[in-house]
């Protein structure tokens, strides 16, 4: 079998080394050179690229990337993209609005993407393979990596409570109890910056006097989390950790979410300075698997 073509976008630097070039032209248009393009012919091809932040600008990108590989006549392309940016509009709340998920998705297919190898994607809600739109995706789970780490770093082997806010993050938690919140979202606010208030979290659990680490696959704004932890606390747990796959932690709310938890952390999905729990050993093993996955 012909030796499978990594290609590495400078904004994975930290795992792996680039072989990418991604610059800019003076009125700000993307540049993109793939010094291994001619030996992407009859190959399979795995481009390691991130979606965020500037998703905007990093998902015009990975475009460029696809249509230059296809292009080229690359047997197999599969990406690896750890946090999937538009994840969270996976339904239409509004006439005439877009449903910016299944787009993304069609648009990554339509170029030329055969798979997309990401983490904790927002709207599959399970682990492992799914088609959404027109995209064959891997989802892969960090949900056992970060109760791990609280189990060893923060709650020092003592037992823990881990309960997930909403429904949606309720696999991540499927192994350590399956305990989630019912979250009820309002309607949009009349703003520019597009936002739904959480109307309502339901459901009551024994956590009086016990460690509690409160998992989701998101952290962005916060609001999901701090509504859990306020219950959590008022519940009268002793020790509270909260964690997520992808620490986008927006607006400055680890700040408010100090204020009821004793950590936050999150994966190096998102690189920031709560990064704790790294995806590397994952993408090395899924890349001597030879990224059979599917």
């Amino acid at each position: 079998m012909a030796e499978i073509i990594h290609l590495v976008s400078p904004n994975f630097r930290d795992i792996f080394e680039p072989n990418i070039e991604i610059g800019k032209f003076p009125d700000g248009d993307s540049h993109v050179r793939i010094p291994l393009i001619a030996e992407c012919e009859g190959r399979e091809v795995v481009v390691f690229h991130r979606l965020y932040s500037k998703q905007n600008t990093a998902l015009v990108t990975l475009l460029f990337i696809l249509d230059s590989v296809k292009e080229a006549g690359a047997q197999k392309i599969t990406v690896v993209a750890p946090y999937l940016p538009y994840s969270r509009q996976d339904k239409k709340k509004l006439n005439g609005e877009v449903a910016s998920a299944f787009a993304v998705c069609n648009l990554l297919a339509r170029a030329g993407c055969d798979n997309l190898i990401t983490f904790d994607c927002h709207f599959l809600n399970k682990e492992g393979p799914s088609k959404f739109g027109e995209l064959q995706i891997q989802n892969v789970s960090m949900g056992k990596d970060l109760v791990g780490y609280a189990k060893a770093k923060i709650f020092s082997g003592e037992e823990c409570e881990v309960i997930s806010p909403d429904m949606g993050a309720n696999y991540l938690v499927a192994d350590h109890g399956g305990k989630s919140y019912t979250k009820v979202r309002e309607e949009y606010k009349k703003q520019k910056i597009k936002y739904r208030d959480i109307g309502t979290m339901e459901g009551e659990f024994d956590v009086k006097d016990k460690n509690v680490l409160v998992l989701d696959d998101m952290i962005s704004t916060g609001s999901t989390m701090i509504s859990a932890l306020e219950k959590i606390t008022a519940a009268g747990a002793k020790k509270v950790c909260c964690a997520a796959t992808h620490g986008l932690f927006l607006y400055n709310c680890v700040d408010k979410i100090n204020k009821f938890t004793d950590c936050v952390y999150s994966t190096d999905t998102i690189v920031n300075a709560h990064s704790k729990v790294p995806i590397k050993q994952k993408l090395v093993d899924l890349t001597d698997a030879n990224l059979k996955l599917f």
